[in-house]
């Protein structure tokens, strides 16, 4: 797939985004972008200074905490996880998604 046919991440969705991902398990960031891609048909490409902050203002929210931990590479990373709050947090960012999905329908719909 051409660089021209990837898309853009809407501001705010990352942070659903990664929320979601990280409902399935504790995962570094560097995991958290490549799980993004992959699960999106490598049609959404988080780039590092990107998913970095996002993952610091989602710990500062109290959404995700942070362990440092060993990839599989042995290497050592900052591990992330989802709190109680954030799986709260998650939902109420899924409710929003839907929403916005919806009225986007709308304005895209051809006028009867």
């Amino acid at each position: 797939m051409g660089s021209s046919e990837k898309l853009d991440i809407l501001q705010g969705t990352l942070d659903l985004l990664i929320l979601r991902t990280l409902q399935w398990g504790p995962q570094h960031g560097h995991g958290i972008g490549q799980l993004i891609r992959t699960r999106s048909g490598d049609l959404l490409q988080v780039e590092h200074g990107s998913i970095y902050p996002a993952l610091h203002r989602l710990r500062r929210a109290g959404w995700i905490e942070s362990e440092w931990g060993t990839t599989e590479n042995k290497q050592r990373a900052k591990f992330y996880q989802l709190t109680a709050k954030g799986k709260k947090q998650l939902t109420q960012e899924e409710s929003k998604w839907r929403l916005f999905v919806k009225a986007v329908a709308r304005v895209a719909a051809p006028q009867e």
